[in-house]
């Protein structure tokens, strides 16, 4: 039986998810297999410009013994041609179907995880009517998930922010109990499941400056986080907290934890994309499959030159068979 490969999908096609697909063919091809949705035809084009082959394959279980040969692709036509740097509205429902392609093939068993490429949001709102914030939203939907949560890595970190894609003025409403308790539940059920942290240890950083600094600077860690962390930690969680963010992410601190649970948005990434921008990984915890991708966007304004970087979307790759080996899904 041949191992079961990863499912990338090629995500907006006027950007740099089919150059940096190909590359991490060239950094992957002896290590795990993975398969491409994407339109073979505008693969084969990319692909001449720096001559790395591309195998079309029928079905993922051909993926892993393509490998050796070139990039598998399974073939996912889009309707319109694609000019690099400029994403096409009328490819958008197709670009939405191959995420729900992939999502199908490891819902079936046919993948072990499903790594996306990034998308264009406007240009799926325009094509398709797409009426989620993004990749994770739409997958939590697909899977008939109501609250996923965000988790993006690298070797130095791992953050969770609370509430994501928000204004920071609407941050202190929508952070209640009910949501903080349910994003620590999934991340440390994840960290146990899904990365083999048997005991995970977990840092909550406070919303305010100085954590409220006993109420001086916020109430909310006195009314909210304290009273809640505590609860969870007579469960049995190892819960640090809550801590000033301004003091939680130098080298020896994060040494006293495996992932930092964050209350917005910058909270969290700031401080993952300062220690390393290059290799970030974007993760949905909580979902009934895995699911990865580069923690990045789409790059137009270098799309087509040959100098995008592949390092996210090849730890993505790394990330999501890891996961899978650890969920019993490989």
């Amino acid at each position: 039986m041949s191992i079961k490969p990863v499912a990338l999908t090629l995500g907006e096609p006027a950007g740099i998810g089919g150059e940096i697909s190909l590359k991490a063919w060239h950094g992957l091809r002896t290590e795990l297999p993975f398969f491409l949705l994407a339109d073979v035809t505008h693969m084969t084009t990319l692909a001449q410009q720096d001559h790395t082959p591309v195998v079309a394959i029928t079905s993922p279980h051909e993926a892993a013994e393509a490998m050796s040969a070139g990039l598998p692709v399974l073939d996912h036509p889009l309707p319109a041609p694609v000019t690099t740097g400029k994403p096409d509205a009328r490819n958008a429902a197709e670009v939405v179907a191959m995420i729900a392609r992939a999502v199908e093939y490891a819902q079936n068993g046919e993948a072990c995880a499903v790594t996306t490429n990034p998308i264009h949001k406007k240009a799926l709102q325009d094509g398709a009517g797409f009426a989620f914030p993004g990749h994770t939203e739409f997958l939590a939907s697909l899977a008939d998930v109501k609250r996923p949560v965000m988790m993006l890595s690298a070797p130095e970190l791992r953050v969770v922010p609370v509430t994501i894609h928000i204004p920071l003025a609407d941050v202190p409403a929508a952070l209640t109990a009910g949501l903080l308790e349910e994003t620590l539940r999934v991340t440390h059920a994840a960290l146990i499941d899904d990365l083999g942290i048997p005991e995970p240890r977990i840092a909550v950083a406070g919303l305010n400056p100085h954590a409220g600094e006993g109420g001086a600077m916020g109430h909310e860690e006195i009314t909210l986080i304290t009273p809640l962390l505590e609860r969870l930690r007579n469960e049995g969680m190892t819960l640090l907290g809550p801590l000033p963010a301004d003091t939680m992410f130098h080298a020896s601190a994060r040494e006293a934890y495996d992932l930092a649970v964050c209350m917005y948005h910058d909270q969290a990434l700031i401080p993952i994309k300062t220690l390393n921008f290059s290799a970030g990984v974007n993760t949905t915890l909580g979902l009934p499959f895995v699911r990865t991708s580069p923690d990045h966007g789409t790059a137009f304004d270098i799309a087509g030159k040959g100098i995008a970087d592949a390092t996210s979307l090849i730890e993505a790759l790394r990330n999501a068979r890891t996961m899978a080996i650890h969920r019993g899904f490989a």
